[in-house]
């Protein structure tokens, strides 16, 4: 009966071993990958059970989002069917709603379009954390109404066709006011997300004006804001300062130490107290851990994160690891002895290898216990990150500690990321992408609104 809870036993009762993973982002599809081949004998003979449990059927391949918005990546080749990769898994298409480790069981509410939740009970003998985090917003007046996210594919899409209806209403309208507001982009958080998004989509629409009578680049104006001085706070003081600079030769408006106090009636109030009107709100002011971790009842710091050991153990009470119990990704306090042991930053970099590792690590406990001798602390290399500033330009750290800045960036920008993208024929389709973004002129054509064709129209047939 549709809303009677029901238990579901992951495995068969005769399987020893039941491993359940929340979420299938980065480090949680990573880690059931790297399971599901070191446990690939024991898993076809039924020793070990592996469920990972995700509301999405997909992951989302953030790092490229920008890339999707400007138009060089189609948006299906982001995202990797998680059933299509996780073959000796079982994926439940559900959110976990609350999890009781004391007792080794989770609820989770699977439901499809249109019809109630469904709760779901599961019993596992080992927890692997891995919900990833979501986007952290403010009670600005006038955000829910004129601003735009950009942590989904959708979003992604939605952006770039809205940038490019701008264009095409400032090419056609008389309003001077109008106009203006329309080439307006304001953009809040200058993380990676932040500067990646509207580096790639200034130089996207830098190249569309080219169509556009009576329209030139020198006409849009772009506005970056962030609350703390510096743009890229994971980045070096040098790379951070190299990219500031690079954004205001392009003409960007960097508002640092400046908040966005307004948006009401699309006029964007800022703390320093200008007011202007713009048409595009795009609010990427970081992440915040994943709600769901609040209904644990594991320990969580101040932020919200899961308290972990450098082993990606969950730290118990009494200071030592809780049995069966791990964490990994945006959603884990892991120790960075490279940052006198604060949390580990929430970047696609930690999450990968920290999967890796937390695999390894569940692998040897399997064998030998918690305790085993084998199991490994989370060591972090040199900062390995990067992002891109439109076509044939990026900044990025090296593996060495060095810094590239330009096409070389870009390059290594590209590679690092297509390496870590967890699907060939996802790196294939992007490869190709790619290329025919570099034989081919830009794609500057809003994709349009989706149909919706069970909504009715009037008799006039204007759209509801």
């Amino acid at each position: 009966m549709p809303g009677r809870r029901r238990a579901i036993e992951p495995i068969d009762r005769r399987c020893a071993i039941r491993i359940l993973i929340v979420g299938g982002g980065c480090a949680g599809m990573s880690t059931a990958l790297h399971l599901q081949r070191g446990l690939r004998e024991r898993l076809r003979r039924g020793e070990v059970h592996l469920t990972l449990v995700e509301p999405q059927a997909y992951l989302t391949y953030h790092p490229l989002l920008a890339e999707v918005a400007a138009g060089t990546i189609d948006p299906r080749h982001v995202v990797v069917p998680l059933r299509r990769e996780l073959t000796e898994c079982k994926v439940l298409t559900a959110r976990i709603t609350r999890i009781e480790h004391a007792s080794r069981r989770a609820w989770a509410d699977a439901a499809g379009p249109g019809e109630p939740p469904a709760p779901v009970e599961l019993h596992y003998d080992v927890l692997v954390l891995a919900p990833g985090s979501v986007s952290r917003t403010a009670p600005v007046p006038g955000l829910a109404e004129h601003g735009r996210g950009f942590s989904t594919v959708g979003e992604a899409v939605g952006l770039r066709n809205h940038v490019l209806e701008q264009l095409d209403l400032a090419t056609t309208t008389r309003d001077p006011a109008l106009r203006q507001a329309a080439l307006t982009f304001v953009f809040v958080g200058a993380g990676y997300a932040g500067v990646g998004a509207l580096a790639e989509l200034e130089d996207m629409a830098r190249y569309a004006v080219r169509g556009h009578h009576h329209t030139t680049p020198d006409d849009l104006r772009w506005v970056l804001v962030e609350a703390t001085d510096r743009i890229l706070t994971e980045e070096s003081p040098e790379l951070a300062a190299h990219t500031l600079a690079e954004l205001r030769e392009r003409n960007v408006d960097v508002r640092l130490r400046t908040t966005l106090e307004s948006a009401a009636g699309g006029v964007m109030a800022l703390s320093d107290g200008s007011r202007f009107a713009a048409r595009t709100l795009v609010w990427t002011a970081g992440v915040r851990p994943n709600p769901l971790l609040r209904d644990t009842d594991l320990p969580l710091d101040t932020a919200g994160r899961v308290r972990c050991l450098p082993t990606l153990q969950v730290l118990g009470p009494d200071g030592r690891a809780l049995p069966g119990a791990w964490a990994a990704g945006d959603g884990a306090a892991v120790p960075d002895p490279h940052a006198d042991g604060a949390p580990c930053a929430p970047n696609a970099q930690h999450a990968f290898a920290q999967a890796e590792l937390l695999a390894a690590n569940v692998l040897v406990a399997l064998d030998g216990g918690p305790h085993a001798s084998g199991i490994a602390e989370y060591l972090p290399g040199p900062p390995a990150c990067s992002t891109s500033l439109g076509l044939g330009r990026a900044v990025a750290h090296t593996r060495g500690g060095g810094r590239l800045t330009g096409r070389r960036a870009w390059w290594l920008h590209r590679a690092r990321h297509l390496r870590r993208l967890p699907s060939g024929e996802r790196r294939v389709r992007i490869l190709v992408d790619w290329a025919l973004t570099g034989l081919f002129s830009r794609e500057v054509v809003p994709i349009g609104r989706p149909e919706q064709p069970d909504r009715p129209e009037p008799a006039d047939g204007r759209p509801v």
